[in-house]
């Protein structure tokens, strides 16, 4: 997986950078992977194929409502393989378990991330109508995944595991949402993942953290 700069993309990932909304905060952050294997993901990817192959080898055959009848053609392993691999380059130090990651992965439709992204993302729209000239955030983010991956083409996938094995969240955080975009032909995917922070409940945390420095330097000046 080899990650693929683009300018459309830079002009979002600026804007979500940082999006201070008063009580919260939203942070997103858009990437573009190439599906071509590097040395690494090559013994990676392997590995994440013994693994889904072991799996299926130990589930029914006769339970067909089994989460193992999505894994059993070659190209719908090879995508899942895709999408974990991603998740290991947008998080390094987290083990993703292909098996696991194969129960939080949904396909989905344009029209359901639509929906879910007009539901959550209704401020930060505002915010960026008014300081782009009346621009609808929604088309300007059709149109550079468009030019990144042909939406026309793409399979799209949301990510939502559970709240123990999620590296997406953090301290504060209110409610998050990934998006996988998968383009085969192109071999090529993008990844979309917002987060929205209290930041009450960060700005507690500073202040936390502000004491246990204080008493920290407060104990290392006394002689014990």
């Amino acid at each position: 997986m080899k990650f693929l700069e683009y300018t459309p993309l830079e002009r979002l990932n600026d804007f979500f950078s940082h999006l201070n909304l008063g009580e919260r905060t939203i942070k997103g952050c858009l990437e573009a992977y190439s599906c071509k294997h590097t040395g690494s993901d090559k013994k990676l990817s392997l590995s994440l194929e013994n693994e889904i192959l072991d799996y299926l080898g130990k589930s029914s055959d006769s339970d067909s409502s089994s989460p193992a009848e999505f894994l059993l053609t070659r190209s719908s392993r090879k995508t899942l393989i895709y999408l974990v691999l991603t998740l290991y380059h947008l998080y390094p130090d987290y083990d993703f378990s292909a098996v696991n990651a194969h129960q939080f992965f949904t396909e989905e439709s344009w029209d359901s991330f639509k929906q879910i992204f007009d539901t959550y993302m209704f401020e930060a729209s505002k915010e960026w109508t008014e300081t782009n000239e009346g621009n609808s955030l929604l088309e300007a983010l059709y149109k550079a995944l468009d030019e990144v991956v042909r939406l026309a083409e793409c399979e799209v996938y949301s990510y939502i595991p559970d709240s123990d094995a999620d590296p997406f969240l953090e301290r504060g955080s209110i409610w998050s949402f990934n998006f996988f975009f998968y383009n085969r032909k192109l071999k090529r995917v993008v990844s979309f993942r917002v987060c929205c922070l209290s930041n009450l409940v960060a700005d507690g945390y500073r202040m936390d953290e502000l004491r246990y420095d204080e008493d920290g330097e407060i104990f290392d000046n006394m002689d014990i």
